[in-house]
């Protein structure tokens, strides 16, 4: 089961946006509030573990690159695991994070 709420806003001291992904035997359920829910769950089934859930490595090598001012956090559970990730664009590695949970976060995914 994945029961997550995603917070987001257009720069830090805008105004922010809430939303809420259920999902219930691999599909949408009760109380989503995504504008596209499908998108939002596949993109979570496909990346979540790796993002939500990293592994230590070694540092990565991000470019140096603005993608923008907007942020946004993900609370909840994830297959019985509590989630919290915080989302920004203000790296080439955090932009990608972004990109890949794109659906969850008002985007589309890369």
């Amino acid at each position: 089961m994945i029961d997550l709420t995603i917070s987001i806003r257009d720069h830090p001291d805008a105004p922010e946006h809430v939303f809420r992904l259920v999902s219930k035997d691999g599909h949408p359920a009760a109380g989503t509030t995504l504008p596209e829910p499908v998108a939002a769950l596949a993109a979570v089934e496909r990346f979540g573990e790796d993002i939500f859930f990293p592994k230590p490595g070694p540092p990565k090598l991000c470019t140096q690159q603005y993608g923008g001012p907007q942020v946004a956090v993900v609370t909840g559970m994830y297959r019985g695991r509590a989630v919290h990730a915080a989302f920004s664009r203000t790296d080439g590695c955090e932009i990608a994070r972004w990109k890949a949970m794109g659906p969850l976060l008002g985007g589309t995914a890369t």
